[in-house]
């Protein structure tokens, strides 16, 4: 039987209104809502009087005027961001010229040859006026963050744990809507599987993703993405076995109930899990034509 993910879902929110969510946190949620965003963007600012904010968002003046005016008043001395997609970093630019707060990410949006845009695609203006990686701790007026790389999704995405609440801000990595997009060449497998195990000893009580709600019961939801993406692994075996061994074939067995619009990213994802089980020696691939044929090993 297929692995059941018990998603949340149910959201309550007003684009452009800020909503106190924890004592720490609020979150503006940015109208730009689609298949791989969800209801859009939730931006969180943590902390009152200086505060940090996560995830500025995409380049739109709606949400920037929404952002300013949940924060009139305060000052903004922390821009944190997840990774660099476009529907997460290029408010950073603005909200940096606004507040005068130094951004702060694990760098660059990565470049790499073959790069194909299935979701929102890259954020290449961005670079971060501080470069953080695994364990590096911000600390702020009331409030603490740690950093953890969690490749996968992204090679430079990060995680933020708030100690305070025992909460983390799971950006794309971990969702409660929807699984991850996995898009090689920068997207990997193996990656994002070593990063979601990660998560694992933690004893966060809660986690916030960027987009949709909050996540109760963090580490048996982790669990359940793991058993998920061995499914699909084990779904991958037998399609190839029974002599559906191109991607297309195996993306219109594997996802026949899936909205058909979502079927080049689940393609990606298809052949994110052909690289890392070619790599642990289960599939081969025969070169030489298009689509790719894969066999067991």
């Amino acid at each position: 039987m297929p692995v059941t993910i018990p998603f949340h879902r149910d959201l309550e929110f007003s684009y452009g209104e800020a909503a106190q969510i924890s004592p720490l946190i609020r979150r503006v949620v940015a109208r730009n809502p689609g298949p791989f965003t969800f209801h859009g963007t939730g931006t969180y600012i943590v902390g009152r009087g200086k505060v940090a904010v996560i995830d500025p968002g995409p380049d739109m003046r709606e949400h920037f005027d929404a952002l300013l005016k949940a924060v009139d008043g305060e000052t903004v001395t922390h821009i944190l961001i997840t990774h660099t997609h476009r529907d997460h970093s290029p408010g950073a630019k603005w909200l940096k010229e606004a507040t005068g707060a130094k951004v702060y990410g694990f760098g660059p949006h990565p470049v790499r040859p073959g790069e194909k845009a299935v979701e929102e695609g890259g954020d290449h203006d961005y670079t971060p006026d501080e470069r953080i990686g695994d364990g590096d701790v911000i600390a702020g007026a009331g409030w603490t963050m740690e950093a953890l790389h969690t490749p996968g999704h992204l090679s430079n995405h990060l995680c933020f744990a708030l100690r305070e609440e025992r909460a983390l801000f799971s950006g794309d990595h971990v969702m409660g809507w929807s699984t991850s997009v996995i898009s090689p060449p920068d997207g990997d497998m193996a990656d994002y599987f070593a990063s979601l195990k990660k998560l694992l000893p933690r004893d966060d009580r809660l986690y916030w993703p960027t987009h949709g709600p909050a996540i109760p019961e963090p580490q048996s939801f982790v669990r359940a993405f793991i058993e998920h993406r061995e499914d699909r692994e084990r779904q991958i075996l037998a399609c190839i076995a029974d002599g559906a061994m191109t991607i297309p074939r195996m993306v219109e067995i594997m996802y026949r109930d899936v909205d058909k619009r979502l079927h080049p990213a689940a393609a990606r994802s298809v052949l994110a899990h052909l690289i890392h089980m070619a790599e642990t020696g289960r599939v081969r691939v025969d070169g030489g034509s298009e689509p790719a044929t894969y066999r067991l090993a």
